[in-house]
């Protein structure tokens, strides 16, 4: 039986038709994943940093009243592009990414002339450093919020609010770094850009035990409240 409407993002009762949809998309990962430049800790022999992610579903009606569901996984996987299964990002940095260039190439610039000035040694080099240390922080604070102004989300009423407004309306703070780019908002969003209804959500770990050893493989969790909590509150009002 199909739910009536959207099951709560923050807790893991999961409907039965999200757990289906969550097999499946297990079974694809199981199937893949050796394939994929990212290593999930999963494939033996693999090379590169092993980092486990989490991973979301979504079952969702068309304007056809056709049923199925999408797919999306929290954070940047090594893979460029990314499995067409899965659904992009909400601000695509790598078409619109003229900005994002210039502040990182001002950022390298920074750090290069600091690290010049450790080999030299000059007279007064570490107050220069200090210096040189600060503007690399707010260059780096500037391009974090400019980066945030360009992450819109839409709400039920299809109306839109960036990252910065969304958390400022929230509780007056500034949004976290990689804001934006979990699992939950990413299909939401994209289902309102598609006409889609949302019926039930789900998202698990798949991969190497966490850092903090919180999250084990296939696991469900609920989303996580720093990041989320603004945004998906605002995604599902009207």
């Amino acid at each position: 039986m199909l739910p009536s409407e959207l099951n709560d993002p923050f807790q893991t009762n999961i409907p039965p038709i999200a757990q289906i949809a969550t097999k499946e998309l297990q079974l694809f990962l199981s199937e893949n994943q050796h394939v994929w430049k990212h290593n999930f800790g999963l494939t033996k022999g693999k090379k590169g940093a092993v980092k486990g992610k989490m991973f979301g579903v979504l079952v969702v009606q068309n304007e056809q009243k056709e049923f199925g569901y999408l797919a999306a996984f929290s954070g940047k996987i090594g893979d460029d592009p990314h499995p067409s299964i899965f659904v992009p990002s909400v601000f695509d940095m790598d078409t619109n990414d003229h900005f994002i260039t210039k502040g990182l190439s001002a950022i390298t610039s920074i750090s290069q002339q600091i690290n010049a000035l450790k080999e030299k040694r000059e007279p007064n080099f570490e107050s220069k450093i200090t210096r040189l240390k600060n503007h690399r922080k707010a260059t780096s604070i500037h391009l974090q919020e400019e980066l945030f102004s360009h992450y819109y989300f839409l709400n039920k009423s299809g109306l839109e609010k960036n990252l910065i407004d969304i958390f400022e309306a929230y509780h007056q703070k500034k949004p976290p770094s990689a804001a934006g780019e979990c699992a939950a908002p990413k299909l939401i969003q994209y289902a309102y850009q598609n006409q889609m209804t949302p019926l039930a959500i789900s998202e698990f770990w798949w991969g190497a035990l966490s850092k903090d050893q919180s999250k084990k493989h296939k696991e469900f969790y609920p989303s996580c409240r720093d990041k989320c909590r603004p945004i998906l509150g605002y995604m599902l009002s009207e």
